[in-house]
């Protein structure tokens, strides 16, 4: 399975975050919290959500499973003239990307970011660059469906 390489632009975003590992996984809880507020986002740029992740630089060289990371869950915006309270603003900076489509429920996405990392990242000739990581949930995105799509978007760099 073979990614598109992508160069983004800035993109604004508005949103929740969680401090979670992946022993303690809050994703479902962070969600819950965020989507009865979509709506009411104003200046949104279209309907595809982000679920985007912080890591530390070290996260990936020293990995365990109770390791801490922070989670967002998110949606494009125009602008951060009204940011609504209990939701907060983030930049997503500009850079290059590997792409990689996943189709199948969010349980089984282990094997999919295995291979990512241990695989074609290793062969790839790039390097893991120390940007946020994200998914992009569009229509198709349908939660623990087998046949739900999205987006992996992981940050990279030439050596």
């Amino acid at each position: 399975m073979e990614p598109k390489l992508q160069t983004i632009q800035q993109k604004l975003l508005v949103g929740k975050s969680m401090e979670m590992s992946l022993a303690t996984n809050h994703t479902r809880t962070l969600w819950q919290s965020f989507m009865p507020l979509r709506n009411s986002i104003p200046n949104t740029a279209g309907t595809t959500l982000f679920s985007l992740q912080e890591y530390d630089p070290a996260y990936f060289t020293q990995f365990h499973p109770n390791r801490l990371f922070k989670k967002w869950a998110l949606i494009e915006v125009t602008d951060f003239t009204a940011v609504p309270g209990g939701m907060e603003a983030y930049t997503l900076p500009a850079g290059d990307y590997a792409v990689f489509s996943y189709k199948g429920n969010a349980t089984a996405a282990a094997g999919i970011f295995n291979y990512i990392f241990t695989e074609w990242l290793p062969a790839s000739g790039y390097l893991l660059d120390n940007r946020p990581h994200f998914e992009m949930l569009t229509e198709k995105y349908k939660n623990d469906d087998p046949s739900s799509e999205e987006e992996i978007w992981i940050p990279i760099q030439r050596p």
